[in-house]
């Protein structure tokens, strides 16, 4: 097979047709609306950052196949850390910025980082694919190409080209074709059960009303509201107002509201709370919340029950509610791994990292064991 690949500095030189044509899974990050969104609103720039540099592959004159990618001067937003290895460059005189991202910004969330042409077989391919990002890279000087939470399967295919394998854990909630809320609990050995209803009632008793709004029924007033919370967590939190902006949630709402559920906290007719949700046929997403108020139980009660209950209510297979968290683990989120895969230019730093990830395999390998004794459903008898 022979492809003609470009490397392109704007999602505004691909058509949008062209673009979603080969977003077959219909996963909402790799829409062509979701990744204008985050370059239009300014959230990805060279300003920020994140300068877009994607990857097009031509075949016969037409697009089969897309790579997003970023060139990155700093290691934020990408929710697998290697400040350590830019540390360690850094200590020895070199640059480890800017690097090259195959990666969705700001969104853990396993899922494709390659798209292709219904007739493109992926395992086809990816070994072009691997040598023009190398190809790429070495002509530009950067020291290393970064995959981010690739699917099992593709990051696999990544090994023997030179991407080294990098592990990490999640918690998501797997539907096992539970009729509601009570049915999912009747799962829970008895105290834990009993713990997750103390805690949904204390946002009842806060009095507290919680609603979900789904798709064209989120208004523009809703969706700034949810932007006033978000940010004012984030300057709570970490000092700064987040790394996304009003025009791009905005953005999400006017081009794909079907993608988008809206959980509402409201207390004695004032909006407290919001936690932003999306989601495909298969799939919910926990991605964005921020509270103006402290109330104990809040944040799970928006963050996950919610979600849990519109998985149930919609049928939908798996929730997942965003990076980290061991509390997840005991309101029944299930550990699961998330892969990475790491190319590095030079080549005593690429065997110090090897030696690194398989130690490090072993410590999450235990980790994702420990993690899955402290769920809370009953024992198998």
């Amino acid at each position: 097979m022979s492809l003609k690949f470009e490397f392109v500095s704007s999602i505004q030189q691909i058509e949008p047709e062209k673009w979603n044509d080969l977003n077959a899974s219909g996963y909402p990050f790799t829409r062509y609306e979701f990744i204008q969104a985050l370059e239009q609103s300014g959230s990805t720039t060279a300003e920020t950052g994140w300068q877009t540099y994607h990857l097009l592959g031509w075949e016969d004159g037409n697009l089969v196949l897309i790579v997003p990618l970023y060139l990155k001067t700093h290691s934020y937003g990408e929710y697998v850390f290697d400040w350590a290895w830019a540390d360690a460059y850094q200590r020895n005189g070199m640059h480890y910025y800017p690097k090259l991202l195959n990666a969705i910004p700001f969104t853990p969330v396993t899922g494709p980082r390659v798209l292709t042409s219904t007739g493109l077989n992926i395992n086809d391919v990816q070994s072009l694919i691997s040598q023009a990002l190398i190809d790429e890279s070495e002509r530009l000087g950067l020291s290393s190409i970064h995959c981010l939470f690739n699917t099992e399967s593709i990051s696999e295919g990544l090994v023997p080209h030179q991407f080294m394998q990098r592990h990490s854990v999640q918690f998501q909630w797997f539907n096992r074709n539970y009729a509601n809320f009570e049915d999912f609990l009747a799962t829970f050995a008895s105290r834990k059960r009993k713990n997750v209803k103390k805690e949904r009632a204390k946002v009842t008793h806060s009095e507290v009303e919680v609603s979900r709004i789904v798709g064209s029924d989120i208004s523009s007033t809703d969706m700034h509201h949810f932007y006033h919370c978000y940010r004012q967590t984030y300057l709570k939190r970490s000092g700064h107002n987040g790394y996304l902006t009003q025009a791009f949630f905005d953005s999400l709402l006017e081009t794909m509201p079907n993608n988008l559920m809206l959980v509402l906290a409201d207390r004695k007719g004032e909006k407290i709370a919001a936690a932003l949700y999306l989601y495909d046929q298969k799939n919910l997403y926990g991605r964005y919340w921020g509270t103006l108020e402290d109330i104990d139980g809040l944040h799970f009660e928006c963050c996950y029950y919610q979600g849990i209950e519109f998985c149930i209510e919609n049928k939908l297979a798996s929730f997942n509610p965003g990076t980290q968290g061991e509390h997840k683990i005991m309101r029944g989120f299930e550990p699961i791994y998330c892969y990475s895969n790491h190319w590095i230019s030079h080549p005593d730093f690429k065997n110090a990292i090897q030696r690194f990830l398989t130690d490090e395999k072993h410590h999450i390998s235990a980790y994702k064991e420990q993690a899955a004794t402290l769920l809370p459903f009953k024992k198998e008898q």
